[in-house]
């Protein structure tokens, strides 16, 4: 792509929410709800607020008694309450928030890393519940669920056929652990409904993707989010590719992860130093005094090399894990500016099941630099990410544009900046080229036609393994057509030459989605990774003698 383009930049624009909606995810797994609002952060769990906090008495409550009683048409009390915190909260910080008792359970189920549930991942295709697969040791896998399996029924309702949505679905299958579930499948060509009562169980939610070698001596972990295990399954992660297969270095990919909680972070940063003692961030405001944060230098593996990958989706804990390993000058960042959140809060909860998440200071990494970049102006501060966009900073380093512009230096006395998220160490640009009016319309069809390819062709398939699959499985001409006949339903008719230049990207989707159907997240991951340029660069940077000097 031509950077100078501004006709390029603008049309891309358009497609900024889309862009968004690119980010691949493995699945879903019933009972989780992706939280898709701005990037989140539970660093700190505090005890209840007494008495019922901001609620119990005062001008707030006075006001509304006064409404519901004279005002002249009925009122929703709860509603108005709702957006009277809000609209409190709203003069303070972007990330002091107030959460209603639903939106505290999904949130809280990501970070605490488990829900309860019955433990498939799941898609509706033709208004019918697709099994992709049952967790494993989960208690749908313990009854006999298979993938392919159709749910038609679930207690006394049919549920195929008919307008049903994921949360519907959702709020069916899930309750309590213990509890039962009595779901109808339709297994393949039969025709009779077999019955099976599931009981419902714990179902840890990972935040750790997956984790595998990228060459002889490279591992590649991917980290979602930071919830309450991910320093465990870090270790559960990392642990067979040092004893197995003998990984040196580590390339940590922290795209698009929103954060989570802070400690999670240290834990895992304390895994990546030999040293004990050595600063990772310090957190201090108005009315908190500095605590600091520091390595234990009980590290269980020896890593020689890091890389970590940032994008413009890294915030808040993911900042704090990317920013402490530049400042202490202990790997190389790869990637585009991460998001620029500096900011902590604590989580109080109020008598009905709500809470409020409220900012009570800044962190600082190791240079004492504050990465929060400023949110006076709350619309530029909501808009910065499309702004990125059209100022072209997303294709060029030299359009990065700081509001601070002060120095801060590493630990060896690189200059760095604060004010505005983690400038990496090596720029990737973000790739644009495939990027028009027919690959978003075949985008978000990949999942829906590859699961019919894979239940139709599972005998042609079965001689593959990951490494043969990798290496020697091609998506034909028929393979490509037949797509397009799929996705093809006389709404939309795309120029050829818009299908040839999404053509490639588009087949290496659909290749990946067929390798998680295979091989599960690792086959995805190891197939999408083979053309990632982030990715790529990383292994280059960890092949030279000194990355960190030689970028």
């Amino acid at each position: 792509m031509n950077q100078d383009s501004p006709r390029k930049n603008r049309n891309f624009t358009i497609w900024v929410p889309l862009l968004f909606s690119l980010v691949l995810v493995a699945g879903m797994i019933i009972g989780m709800r992706i939280q898709s609002a701005a990037p989140p952060m539970t660093v700190i769990k505090s005890d209840d607020l007494a008495g019922g906090g901001v609620l119990g008495a005062g001008k707030i409550e006075e006001l509304i008694r006064y409404i519901e009683a004279k005002y002249v048409d009925s009122v929703d009390r709860e509603k108005l309450v709702n957006e009277a915190i809000d609209h409190l909260l709203e003069q303070l910080d972007p990330h002091s928030t107030y959460l209603t008792a639903e939106q505290l359970q999904e949130v809280s189920e990501q970070l605490d890393g488990n829900f309860e549930g019955i433990g498939i991942e799941f898609m509706i295709l033709d208004d019918t519940i697709r099994v992709i697969s049952p967790l494993s040791g989960g208690p749908s896998e313990a009854v006999g669920i298979l993938p392919g399996d159709r749910i038609v029924e679930i207690e006394d309702s049919i549920v195929a056929g008919v307008q049903i949505d994921t949360d519907q679905i959702m709020e069916k299958l899930r309750g309590n652990k213990g509890t039962e579930v009595e779901v109808g499948i339709l297994r393949g060509h039969e025709q009779k409904v077999r019955h099976f009562t599931i009981t419902r169980d714990r179902i840890p939610v990972h935040s750790v993707d997956v984790a595998y070698m990228l060459d002889e001596k490279t591992g590649y972990v991917k980290i979602s989010r930071f919830s309450a295990t991910t320093s465990t399954e870090f270790l559960e992660a990392i642990g067979p590719l040092v004893e197995n297969h003998s990984m040196q270095d580590l390339v940590i990919d922290l795209r698009q992860n929103p954060g989570g909680y802070l400690r999670e972070a240290t834990d895992v940063l304390s895994q990546l130093f030999r040293e004990r003692d050595k600063l990772l961030v310090y957190t201090e405001g108005n009315s908190v005094n500095r605590q600091e944060y520091k390595t234990t230098g009980r590290a269980l593996y020896n890593i020689k090399d890091l890389a970590i990958l940032i994008d413009e989706g890294s915030a808040s804990a993911s900042e704090i894990l990317a920013g402490a390993i530049q400042d202490q000058d202990r790997g190389v960042i790869i990637g585009r500016r991460s998001f620029g959140k500096g900011l902590v809060q604590e989580q109080y909860r109020l008598r009905d099941g709500s809470a409020i998440r409220l900012t009570v200071a800044r962190y600082y990494i190791p240079s004492n630099r504050s990465i929060q970049k400023n949110y006076e102006d709350r619309t530029a501060y909501s808009h910065d990410v499309l702004d990125r966009y059209e100022s072209g900073e997303l294709y060029s380093r030299d359009s990065i544009h700081l509001s601070d512009t002060t120095t801060y230096l590493t630990a060896s006395g690189r200059k760095v900046f604060g004010g505005g998220g983690i400038i990496p160490d090596v720029f990737v640009p973000l790739d644009t080229s495939y990027l028009n009016d027919a690959f978003f319309h075949l985008r978000p069809l990949i999942p829906s036609y590859v699961f019919r390819y894979y239940e139709d062709h599972r005998a042609d398939l079965a001689g593959y393994d990951l490494a043969s699959f990798r290496r020697g499985y091609q998506a034909d001409e028929r393979f490509w057509q037949n797509f397009l006949a799929f996705a093809n339903d006389g709404s939309a008719d795309y120029p050829a030459s818009e299908l040839a230049t999404a053509k490639p990207r588009l087949l290496h989707l659909l290749k990946a989605r067929l390798a998680k159907h295979l091989f599960e997240d690792v086959g995805y991951y190891t197939v999408l990774n083979d053309r990632d340029e982030d990715v790529q660069k990383a292994i280059e940077m960890l092949h030279l003698p000194n990355p960190l000097t030689e970028n």
